[in-house]
């Protein structure tokens, strides 16, 4: 190698350590990294600010804004609790193996169409609170979820980041760029053995853990939430019992008011009718939680009117060590005005404090219970207050005309890049553009869906991979995998390909894994007289493969708090859906190659 292949290799493990070991975020180390490569001569300008001129990272900040606004109208989340709904009978815990063969290939299907973070994102929390509600552990499912997410995103181009990335690195070597339904050969094979996996063995590998929220959960304090049925809705006309709503867990149903006449106690056999008033009282998160059940509408709008606003949800905020409001009362600081939310409880080492909330001397760690605007996180969390803002249940879902509206753009995007008429930038560009205009979305939430730190990674990874390229790094990684596969023929270095890839993007993020894999896969092609294109797929859908550790996909990120996992509950699963999808891809590349 030259001076600057191993400039580029101390460069690359460095970055390797970096993001394993988590010691900066992952937008500030791979920039970090260009930038060191561009003052030392390895890349050019062109090459660290290539990334930034790639259709790629629009194509992803696109997509962010379809998949959340297609979220924002409940209609994914109506879809899985409609599929759900027959996994229980009412009278006992539902069957885990039951609700997975149920649930992951809907989620697949989804995960396919939309970006599969923000799924993950709007289905986790619901998942795990109608897992809770039935007495069965949300750990035995959402480690499910996370992977089918990922199975489903390597389905089409436009279902994870990493086949766009891959796509953009194609176009920019001068090659066509992916087709939206071109991973689906590579992908489906993967997805189908992955997916059988998930289901026979989650149930017996997986462990019963306690979710970490359990522990801010209230349970000596009840709250009082009175709703009303909606008229045609989905529990107009059915009794109690058949609506679910007589086995919740940690809330219960005190009684029905049908104009004039109160029913109480509730039967189970008690027929609701459009316009009944059920008054439940519970826990905060089941109280919450039942403002957003399909056929339910909150009787809470007004009291959320005094602090402004249309979209309010509640929220649990942490206060920090460093925080202005330790040693303060609610009044003192004047927190209304101030943050534009409502204290509705305080908890002090999961205990309920006094009624007199605007009295009650803060302290650190005090958990505050709130009733906010959508902004009120960015606000919080900006402004140091707190040390942890988590929402409570979701956004009130939008009119049913918006609805459909959101799935028809989402419908046209893929029918024009399908076709062929629109490229996958041009078409998720128009339909972020149209959501916007038509306002499913306004400008300020089409921003908030934007992951930027993942476009950013994006866009720098480029440089990164230039320099991988440029430098004779990949070159020489691709003699090492020939000299250490290449006497297994063809089969040896496909396979030694994929494992490159699927060990790199366990240590780090996706993205990075496929941009530092492709070069690699265009040198190894070249070395082996082989077709690029099949192994630059391959890297594709290899780098979206991460099932061992909750470090190299986001999706695991997000559910590794959310069910209490530990680190190793990942492996137990994972290690037998990676083994098992890794040999399904190698033996789809050997087939079709």
């Amino acid at each position: 190698m030259t001076v600057d292949g191993w400039i580029t290799a101390a460069v690359v493990v460095g970055v390797l350590v970096a993001l394993a070991r988590e010691l900066a975020p992952p937008p500030f180390v791979i920039l970090g990294a260009v930038v060191g490569l561009l003052l030392l001569d390895v890349i050019t300008t062109e090459q660290a600010l290539a990334g930034f001129a790639n259709p790629a990272p629009f194509t992803v900040a696109a997509l962010y804004v379809v998949a959340r606004a297609v979220q924002r109208t409940g209609g994914v989340t109506a879809a899985v609790d409609m599929l759900l709904a027959g996994a229980h009978d009412g009278e006992r815990p539902p069957s885990a193996r039951g609700v997975l063969v149920r649930m992951l290939p809907p989620v697949m299907a989804t995960s396919a169409l939309l970006n599969n973070t923000p799924i993950v994102a709007v289905l986790a929390p619901n998942l795990a609170t109608w897992a809770e509600e039935r007495g069965l552990s949300s750990s035995k499912l959402l480690i499910p979820l996370s992977y089918a997410a990922i199975l489903g995103g390597v389905l089409t181009a436009v279902g994870t980041s990493t086949t766009l990335v891959v796509s953009g690195l194609m176009e920019q070597s001068g090659l066509a760029p992916l087709g939206l339904l071109e991973p689906l050969r590579f992908g489906l094979p993967v997805a189908v053995v992955g997916g059988t996996v998930i289901a026979l063995a989650a149930p017996r590998l997986l462990p019963t853990r306690t979710a970490a929220h359990e522990s801010f959960r209230v349970g000596a304090k009840a709250f009082t939430l009175s709703v009303q049925v909606v008229a045609d809705g989905p529990v107009d006309g059915v009794t109690i019992a058949d609506a679910g709503l007589r086995a919740l867990r940690g809330v219960y149903c005190v009684q029905v008011r049908r104009g004039e006449q109160v029913m109480a106690p509730v039967a189970p056999d008690i027929q609701l009718l459009g316009g009944d008033e059920l008054t439940f009282v519970g826990n905060v998160h089941r109280v919450v939680d039942l403002q957003h059940r399909r056929g339910l509408s909150s009787s809470e709008a007004h009291h959320a009117s005094a602090i402004g606003g249309t979209a309010q949800m509640f929220y649990e905020a942490v206060i920090g060590p460093s925080s202005p409001l330790v040693g303060q009362t609610l009044k003192q600081v004047g927190f209304r005005a101030r943050y534009g939310a409502a204290v509705v409880a305080i908890h002090r080492a999961g205990a309920p404090v006094g009624d007199k909330l605007g009295e009650v001397t803060l302290r650190t760690g005090d958990t505050l219970l709130c009733l906010a605007g959508a902004g009120f996180a960015a606000r919080a969390q900006d402004s140091g207050t707190f040390a942890l803002v988590a929402a409570i249940g979701a956004e009130a879902p939008l009119d049913k005309r918006r609805t459909r509206l959101a799935l028809l753009v989402l419908a046209g995007m893929l029918v024009l890049a399908g076709s062929g008429l629109l490229t996958i930038l041009e078409a998720s560009l128009t339909a972020a553009l149209a959501l916007v205009a038509s306002r499913v979305m306004s400008p300020a939430q089409a921003r908030q869906a934007i992951d930027v730190p993942v476009i950013v990674v994006i866009a720098a990874a480029f440089g990164l991979g230039a320099a991988v390229e440029s430098s004779g790094l990949a070159d020489a990684i691709a003699g090492l995998v020939q000299q250490v596969a290449g006497p297994f023929g063809a089969a040896g270095l496909v396979v030694g390909l994929i494992l490159l890839v699927v060990v790199l993007t366990e240590l780090i993020t996706n993205n990075a894994a496929a941009v530092l894999a492709f070069p690699v896969a265009v040198a190894t092609a070249e070395r082996a007289d082989l077709a690029a294109r099949p192994l630059l797929l391959a890297v594709a859908v290899a780098a979206s493969l991460s099932f061992v550790t909750p470090l190299g996909y986001q999706t695991n990120l997000m559910v590794y708090g959310l069910g209490g996992y530990r680190f190793g509950d990942f492996a137990r699963l994972g290690l037998p859906v990676a083994v098992l999808s890794v040999v399904a891809l190698s033996v789809s590349v050997l087939l079709q190659a």
